[in-house]
Parts: structure tokens; C-alpha cells; sequence
């Protein structure tokens, strides 16, 4: 079996409950009359939405008494290492909710199958998200959840009450709302929270119309549109309108608090500002940016390669993808879409009616990896992080930064086999 490249630490620990279930795929006790079917994704381990979405795989399970669908509660901090260690020793659980590197780490490695005969094209309403879960032709799995970004504002903390709608307007707003302890924006900025920074950074290349990569996998880290979104970053980070070297937690903390008016961030985040500062309502609105395109959280489900009881996942696969369910899922994951285009139902909207935003978005919304060089995602990362953190704190100027960045990835990363 090939390596799962370096998406993982194969040094990393295994949770105990993690080792309990790894044995084999479907070697979990049968129950009488049952074929069992594990389930694994990190939303069973959340508080409030985990015990929502394990009753909604109950619905299942008393609807076909043959079958039981296991959930597989696993952290997300280590959900990763956990399942590609089970996988590495012919275990793991049958149906698996990966996040996107670790799907296309899980392909490359042929440790999920291909789902042409269980999911057929045509036969459901998708969004555009499913454009990526297809692998030189084939179907690997199907997008489980996936969160858009937009940028959410305090509307109280700007002046005006209006949202920007150029980069121009955004920095002047940002600037003005910057006072008496309160910042105009927020977003990351340090090698401590280098996945963070990728994804804040990467709207910002998209937003300039940079892509890091061509579809065939030809690097673009230099273009003048990346160039023109490491820029802009550098514009935000020079202009003192952001609380410099705190964390996500912090200021999402602070905004929810009312001390930041403005961020760019996915669905779900905007949900949990929204629990969390209710003193403070947040509004949402496209990205500032010149190009509508911003990233993309999306979370594929996949069925492993060593299960035993491929017919029965499939049955609850195609089960999940009745729009019945899809609306179900939907309603329980709160801001993120499902693989098929469901419709906001009227008591959705009137408690976050910043949803529109975040769904009018999906047509716009791209990962964030490298098309291409999605399994080169961890390195590529690392040595754009760096180049650009030279940009911001060392004085080194877009195009030299990128330039550099261009000339690592290809004579070091992409030469690595």
C-alpha cells in the first residue's frame, strides 16, 4: 500500500477509543439478524450537534431492520491519525467522513472505493460542490457537509451600518472602526495557526482572482493575481486595523463581544458567533474583493476500502441522499450545505437570516488546496506561509516573496516522490 504521504504523523497518538474499533472493517459484533455498518465522522464527538446527527442515522436504523449504522465517535484533533492508522492495518470503519487532503491522501493511497454503482450521475440535484468528487473519472464519495466563506460584520461598529463592497471601502471602514479598543478586522497572521492562515489567505487570492495551481497541477504561485492578493493581505496587515498575533479563538471571541466589526469567515463559524453574541447580531455580506470566488470547506463521505459490507453502506449512502434526509441534515449541521441543493426552510432564515448570504455564495466557493497537487497540500502550504510571513513582518516585497515560493515548490516539493 503506498504511503498516506505526509498528511499525517505516522508517530502520532491513537485515542484509545480510536484502537477499540480498528480492528478490521465489519468485524464489529454482529448484532442477531443485523449486518453493522461503523460509521466514523468528528461531528458524533460535538457537543449538541453530535447527538443530533447520531438520531439522525437512528431514523435509518429503525427504518431498515436489517441494517444498523454504528456511529464512531472520534475528536476531530485526532480523527485523522486514527482512521489512516486502522486503514494501514486493514481496519477501520466503513463509512468515513473525511475532510478534504485526507480524502485525496485516502484516494492516492486506494484505501476508499469508487461509488459509481452506489451514487449514479444524474440521478441527484447536486450543488456545485460535487464537481470534486470525482478522481481521474471516478466517484470516490460524495460532499457529506460543506461551509462557504463570507464576511461577517457588526453593523453597529462601522460607520454607516453598511457593509463595503470594494477593498477600497472595506480598508477605509476598517480603519474607522478602529478605536476606543475595537478593531476593524481581524484574520491570522502567525505560523502558530498556519491551516488558519492558509484559508484566510487563500480568499484573499481568490478574491484577486489567483488560483495557486492550473487544473493539471501547474504551479501559479507567482502569477500577478496571487501577487495582487498577498498585496492586498499586506495592505490589511500594514494599516494597524487588526489585533496583531492574537489567535482565532481570541478574536472571534472579541467579536462576538462586540470589539471587532469585521471578518472574513465560513457558515459555521458565523453560527457560532451568533450563539455566542446574541448582545451583538451579526450580518453577513460577500467578500470586499474584486472576483465573487472565496474557499471552501468541504467534507466528502467515503466508504473504506476494507469493508466488509459495502452493499449495506451503500443502502444507507443512497439513504442519506434522499432530499427528505438531505433536509434533516441540513437543519442539524446548521450553516453548512449537503451534497444536493436543499432550500432554507422559513424558521431557518428568521433565526440566522444571514444565511442567504452564505448560500448564494456556493457557486462561487472553490477549495482551497492546489487543484492538482492536492496531496502536496501540507508542504506547499508551509513554504507559502513562510514567504508570505516575510511579506508581512520582514519587508520583502509580494513578487520576490511569491517568486521564491514558486521556485521551492517546484525544485523541492513537486520533485519529492
Amino acid at each position: 500500500m503506498k504511503p498516506f504521504l505526509t498528511i499525517i504523523s505516522s508517530a502520532a497518538p491513537i485515542l484509545a477509543a480510536g484502537v477499540a474499533l480498528a480492528t478490521a472493517s465489519g468485524a464489529m459484533a454482529q448484532s442477531p439478524g443485523k449486518t453493522v455498518v461503523t460509521f466514523a465522522a468528528s461531528h458524533f464527538a460535538e457537543v449538541g450537534r453530535g447527538d443530533r446527527l447520531k438520531a439522525w442515522v437512528e431514523t435509518f436504523n429503525k427504518a431498515n431492520p436489517d441494517i444498523e449504522v454504528k456511529p464512531v465517535t472520534i475528536p476531530f484533533s485526532s480523527f485523522a491519525t486514527t482512521i489512516f492508522t486502522q486503514m494501514g492495518g486493514n481496519g477501520g470503519p466503513d463509512i468515513v467522513r473525511f475532510d478534504l487532503p485526507e480524502f485525496y491522501a485516502a484516494v492516492a493511497a486506494k484505501s476508499v472505493l469508487p461509488i459509481d454503482d452506489i451514487v449514479k450521475d444524474g440521478e441527484h440535484n447536486f450543488t456545485s460542490a460535487d464537481t470534486y468528487m470525482k478522481i481521474d473519472g471516478k466517484r470516490y464519495g460524495f460532499a457529506f457537509d460543506t461551509a462557504n466563506y463570507a464576511m461577517v460584520y457588526n453593523a453597529a461598529l462601522l460607520p454607516g451600518g453598511t457593509p463595503p463592497k470594494t477593498f477600497e471601502e472595506f480598508v477605509n471602514l476598517a480603519k474607522a472602526a478602529t478605536k476606543d479598543g475595537n478593531y476593524g478586522y481581524a484574520y491570522r497572521a502567525t505560523m502558530a495557526e498556519r491551516g488558519g492562515f492558509w484559508y484566510d489567505l487563500t480568499n484573499f487570492v481568490y478574491g484577486f482572482g489567483g488560483r495557486w495551481s492550473k487544473p493539471d497541477g501547474t504551479p501559479t504561485f507567482n502569477s500577478p493575481e496571487v501577487v495582487a492578493g498577498v498585496a492586498a493581505y499586506k495592505t490589511v496587515y500594514d494599516a494597524g486595523m487588526t489585533p496583531k498575533g492574537t489567535d482565532a479563538a481570541t478574536y472571534r471571541r472579541m467579536f462576538w463581544e462586540g470589539k471587532v466589526a469585521m471578518e472574513i469567515d465560513n457558515g459555521g463559524v458565523a453560527t457560532i458567533l451568533t450563539s455566542q453574541g446574541k448582545a451583538h447580531p451579526i450580518s453577513a455580506a460577500p467578500s470586499p474583493f474584486p472576483h465573487k470566488e472565496q474557499g471552501m470547506i468541504l467534507a466528502p463521505v467515503t466508504i473504506n476500502a476494507n469493508t466488509k459490507v459495502k452493499e449495506a453502506a451503500g443502502k444507507f449512502l443512497r439513504w442519506s441522499l434522499q432530499p427528505q434526509q438531505q433536509q434533516e441534515l441540513q437543519t442539524l449541521l446548521g450553516a453548512a450545505n449537503v451534497a444536493i441543493t436543499v432550500e432554507r426552510t422559513p424558521e431557518e432564515l428568521a433565526a440566522m437570516p444571514w444565511l442567504k448570504v452564505y448560500d448564494a455564495q456556493t457557486p462561487n466557493s472553490v477549495p482551497a488546496l492546489p487543484q492538482g497537487l492536492e496531496t502536496k497540500a501540507p508542504e506547499i502550504q508551509q513554504v507559502v506561509v513562510q514567504q508570505v510571513l516575510k511579506v508581512l513582518q520582514g519587508g520583502v516585497a509580494p513578487q520576490a516573496a511569491m517568486d521564491e515560493a514558486q521556485r521551492q515548490i517546484t525544485s523541492r516539493v513537486l520533485a519529492q516522490k
